[in-house]
């Protein structure tokens, strides 16, 4: 997904300023192409560079180009002063926010130097070069007026700070250009009762532009059927150098859900899925059980190779872990496990699919004789969460709408339970209560992903780019 990603990017400029001061606007490109360089290199994708538009012409043209190239995010390079009616007919044809980059060729003038010039047109040329900030309160009126999405970024062409916003505002579109390019995979129906995991799947779609694809029970069957014995060796490879499978697996349960996961590889491959909830009960047909209590090891591998899986069919759940993985952090199934008052902690946890490639120690594959609130009995995943700087988000739904909630806390180390499921303790900011409190009063499902790292900041660009709004709780 990543190189389809476009970015578009133009200067501004006054064109009465071209003839008054040489070179000038010569200068103004070089430190465009700066900007257009460095997003090129480090993110590797297209660029539509528009130039310098220094008139309302140039700014239809401009217009027109970007939406010929369907970008996804535009950078307004403010290169020097500008009219902003060179600015606001580019913003009104574009279908997508425009982050406005303030940032002035260097920290500070040199003050000595252009002070010590003979030539006072000379001296206003070269102060015309670092004067950026002149049109940003005029860029914000008039967006503001006419009812724009924008953001800024403040700051010079070298501030590290800078570019962390800058590649941050890259990211984010291009997770939402990923979520809006994704399959993803509805199996089997919701856990009767779990009424805060129900969702509208239209406004899934509306929002994020996720396509819904409804698969069905008795196709992972055929698979499962035909499995061949290569492709159940080589799946139970792939379990021993990805899991460590505990002494107590019998050898017939590892087979099991081996064939389940060579025949849910297929199912994906299939559909194109990008990620899938899931979840099923059967009736009187034991095969069907058969396999919905074998496919916890499965649903890990490809939760783990950025294809998440949720369980109790939560498809808002599932777009959440979709997020964090494309954001390279993880994203693993969790919920509210239990509290400890003690050491002021959050356990979370889950006993079904796990982000695998961010646990703290190498995964087990371990025995549960029953699966609660489950029917049948089979393998489970036993690990936790890396310790260090974590970021929770879950994908809410209430009367009005979709929202992200999100908070940033840290997996800490101490006593986990070993009861064969996913946990870990996590510390907040605020304390175990009151973000408990605070996240549970917003309203989300029971289930949240869980990452590695802090990228609320992240989150909140994608919110922004969405058009949602995010509540950050810590």
């Amino acid at each position: 997904m990543q190189s389809q990603l476009k970015i578009g990017l133009f200067g501004t400029g006054l064109d009465t300023y071209w003839g008054q001061f040489d070179g000038l606007l010569d200068v103004l490109n070089i430190y465009q192409g700066r900007i257009r360089e460095r997003i090129k290199k480090q993110h590797n994708i297209t660029v539509v560079d528009e130039g310098m538009v220094d008139s309302p012409e140039k700014a239809l043209s401009a217009a027109s180009s970007f939406m010929r190239e369907e970008v996804d995010l535009i950078f307004l390079y403010v290169a020097t002063y500008s009219l902003s009616s060179t600015v606001l007919p580019i913003a009104q044809r574009l279908n997508c926010p425009i982050i406005v980059l303030n940032l002035q060729p260097v920290p500070a003038i040199d003050y000595n130097y252009i002070n010590s010039m003979k030539d006072r047109g000379g001296m206003t040329g070269f102060w015309l070069a670092h004067c950026q900030a002149c049109s940003v309160p005029e860029i914000g009126n008039v967006f503001n007026r006419a009812n724009l999405r924008y953001d800024f970024v403040t700051g010079y062409l070298e501030d590290v700070d800078s570019w962390n916003e800058i590649d941050g505002w890259i990211e984010a579109a291009r997770v939402r250009s990923v979520m809006k390019n994704n399959r993803l995979g509805v199996l089997g129906h919701y856990y009767c009762g779990m009424l805060d995991v129900y969702t509208d799947l239209t406004q899934q779609s509306s929002v994020f532009g996720t396509h819904i694809e409804i698969v069905e029970m008795c196709e992972v069957k055929k698979y499962r059927d035909t499995v061949s014995t290569e492709e159940l060796v080589a799946k139970i490879d792939e379990f021993n150098r990805c899991f460590e499978i505990t002494s107590e697996c019998e050898e017939a349960e590892v087979v099991r859900a081996a064939k389940t996961s060579v025949a849910l590889d297929k199912l994906i491959a299939n559909h194109r899925l990008g990620s899938m909830a899931y979840y099923f009960e059967g009736s009187d047909d034991k095969s069907y059980e058969d396999i919905v209590t074998s496919v916890i090891a499965g649903h890990t591998l490809l939760t783990g190779k950025g294809i998440p899986i949720a369980g109790e069919c939560e498809v808002k759940n599932v777009q959440a872990m979709k997020i964090m993985s494309e954001f390279g952090v993880g994203g693993s199934f969790s919920e509210f496990y239990a509290m400890d008052f003690n050491d002021d902690i959050v356990m979370l946890g889950h006993d079904g699919p796990a982000h695998f490639a961010i646990a703290q120690e190498r995964v087990k594959l371990v025995p549960l004789a029953i699966y609660h609130g489950k029917p049948g009995k089979g393998l489970s995943i036993q690990m936790s969460v890396r310790h260090g700087a974590v970021t929770l988000l879950a994908v809410c739904e209430n009367k009005n709408g979709i929202f992200f909630l999100v908070a940033q806390g840290e997996s800490v180390s101490g006593p986990v339970l070993e009861i064969g499921n996913t946990n870990s303790r996590y510390h907040f900011s605020i304390g175990a209560k009151e973000f408990m409190n605070k996240w549970s009063k917003e309203g989300p499902s029971h289930h949240c992903a869980i990452g590695i790292g802090h990228i609320a900041d992240k989150i909140e660009k994608l919110a922004f780019l969405l058009n949602i709004p995010v509540i950050r709780i810590c």
